[in-house]
């Protein structure tokens, strides 16, 4: 069974059923439905068609569920028969979809969820992981954004700022989490910056180009990660670092600053500078006070304390993390993502020679890893400090 087929596929059947007339939600389900016939019939039975399978099938749930439900009789007027099974069109529906997706209707927040979970093929428990909240309360939220989109004409796309929130999240988890969709969200980008003229659009994708270009230096041989200052910078891609760092400066000279052109700035030094001894780290303190001025985001906050310890000290990165209190709208350390704060204050806390705290704090956040590969490195960080300091 070819998973990544099934996923590829999604989007576009998706999109055929919503252009036929079926709701969103009731159109996500058949889809569903479709994919789990394919898991069951496909390894003893592979249609030559996938596609058009998917599609034929899908439409059948569609009908059967829409027979099924008084409610929604009326729309049995307008079906005359099933479609005949054949080739499906090759049309990429997925950047429309996004846009449908995010309905007028939602909140910004609902609909980058509802995006993410229907088109983008994250699980819940990766969308709470990007949004900072509890799985359940994540369920939820999209279960409400269903039903607030159920019946509703999908002839009103959603605003732009909400579809570069969807793509980010899923470039994020296709980047550093278990379901590879970062080059996906990078092609996406690139359509949506041919179709609109949008300084934040340009700024997306300089940021995509520019994180991807280190991708291969991410991991060794192993899988294990390889932090940005030990990467071999050789392994970088700097065709794409410089394709981002030119779509960068085209969109900064238009003096429309948004927060993903301050973010692919400061992915632009630390590409850059030929060692990590040589990065510029007072100008990316710099670019991060205006990334806190734009967004205000914990995650931000805590990037900035690592940025201040470089660049004036881990004394100095220490006392901006222990501000963080007072300054966050929580008042309380909760307010920041396990194991990222830890993991901050680990690293000021080793490279100022407190090694027993920094491997204490290293295997507090390792406990709460989103994922094995994260866990594992830090795992071993808490290790490294211990056995250095029993010799």
């Amino acid at each position: 069974m070819n998973e990544a087929l099934l996923r590829s596929l999604t989007p576009s059947v998706l999109g055929i059923l919503v252009r036929r007339g079926a709701d969103f939600a009731a159109a996500e389900d058949a889809v569903q439905d479709a994919l789990v016939e394919a898991v069951r019939v496909w390894p003893a039975d592979p249609p030559r068609d996938a596609k058009g399978w998917l599609v034929t099938v899908a439409w059948r749930r569609f009908l059967d569920a829409t027979r099924a439900d008084a409610a929604r009789r009326r729309r049995e007027d307008l079906v005359d028969e099933e479609p005949v099974p054949g080739t499906a069109p090759a049309v990429d529906d997925t950047l429309q979809l996004y846009f449908l997706c995010a309905h007028p209707s939602l909140t910004p927040s609902s609909a980058v969820a509802l995006t993410l979970r229907a088109v983008g093929g994250l699980t819940t428990r990766q969308i709470a992981q990007a949004y900072l909240v509890p799985e359940a309360t994540m369920a939820q939220r999209i279960s409400r954004a269903k039903r607030t989109v159920s019946g509703v004409r999908f002839d009103q796309p959603g605003d732009v700022a909400t579809v570069l929130r969807v793509l980010y999240l899923v470039f994020n988890e296709g980047y550093s989490g278990d379901v590879d969709l970062a080059t996906e969200a990078i092609r996406l980008t690139r359509q949506l910056a041919a179709a609109i003229d949008h300084p934040e659009v340009a700024g997306l994708l300089a940021l995509m180009l520019l994180h991807h270009a280190r991708r291969t230096a991410r991991t060794a041989p192993d899988g294990s990660l390889v932090p940005l200052a030990e990467q071999d910078r050789g392994r970088w891609d700097t065709k794409s670092i410089a394709e981002g760092v030119e779509i960068l400066q085209a969109a900064l000279a238009r003096d429309r600053l948004g927060e993903f052109q301050a973010q692919a700035a400061i992915a632009a030094l630390h590409a850059d500078a030929p060692t990590a001894e040589e990065t510029d780290w007072v100008q990316i303190v710099e670019w991060y006070d205006e990334l806190t001025r734009l967004t205000d985001s914990p995650v931000v906050r805590l990037n900035r304390a690592v940025a201040v310890g470089e660049a004036d000290g881990p004394r100095a990165g220490l006392a901006a993390l222990a501000a963080l209190d007072d300054t966050s709208p929580s008042s309380s350390s909760k307010g920041y993502p396990m194991p990222r704060r830890a993991a901050v204050a680990a690293y000021l806390h080793e490279r100022d020679g407190d090694l027993a705290t920094a491997a204490r704090l290293y295997a507090e956040a390792a406990q709460k890893a989103p994922n094995l590969a994260e866990r594992d490195h830090l795992t071993r960080q808490a290790a490294r400090l211990n056995a250095r300091r029993c010799r």
